[in-house]
């Protein structure tokens, strides 16, 4: 039986991480349209129109014990930068996977996504007690490829011709994860790299 957990916040130096409501709908169109981000087919950014929809399928998930999704706050400037989602949680198994990850283009190759990763991979191991998490994308998404190899996730395998996706194409999915007897050492790799951003 899947027990029932809320989002709740996430707070590190740059970043904080605030459980996804209703509410941020206009930071969140102001964030994806910097860079106008759903026009990159291999994303799932929504379009600003379709933010609503997209944040009321992320707390439907959320009351059938499935998720826990963020909006991602700049601690610095106040501002909403994006967001984030623990998904397809298997409380039974003690697995999840981290995804629906994007950032306005000016958070891009900052420390948002190393920090952000690291408060969500503390929450999922630490708190949640997962034996395992997942990061799922796009065969052609090769920056997000790059981004999770070094968060230290390791490659399981490709699922071919995965899913149908809304312009007609087929996705085949790159599957990573990172087991617990790993996140130690992933975590002393993220917190050496967020040092390096304040360097």
């Amino acid at each position: 039986m899947k027990s029932e957990v809320h989002a709740e916040c996430l707070s590190g130096e740059h970043i904080l991480l605030e459980p996804l409501s209703l509410e941020h709908i206009p930071a969140l169109s102001l964030a994806v349209s910097d860079g106008e981000l759903w026009q990159l087919w291999y994303t799932s950014a929504p379009h600003p129109d379709e933010m609503k929809e997209y944040i009321e399928t992320a707390l439907a998930a959320e009351q059938r014990g499935e998720a826990l999704a963020f909006a991602v706050r700049d601690r610095h400037s106040g501002e909403i930068i994006g967001s984030t989602r623990i998904c397809n949680w298997d409380q039974a198994n003690r697995r999840l996977e981290i995804g629906y990850t994007w950032y306005a283009k000016r958070a891009q190759r900052t420390s948002a996504n190393t920090e952000t990763k690291l408060l969500m991979l503390e929450y999922a191991f630490d708190t949640l007690d997962v034996m395992a998490v997942e990061f799922r994308t796009h065969w052609h998404n090769q920056a997000s490829r790059e981004a999770i190899t070094r968060l230290g996730a390791k490659q399981d395998g490709v699922l071919r011709n995965h899913k149908l996706l809304s312009d007609g194409t087929v996705r085949d999915t790159v599957i990573y994860s990172i087991i617990d007897s790993e996140w130690t050492a992933v975590k002393q790799n993220l917190k050496f790299r967020l040092q390096k951003y304040q360097m």
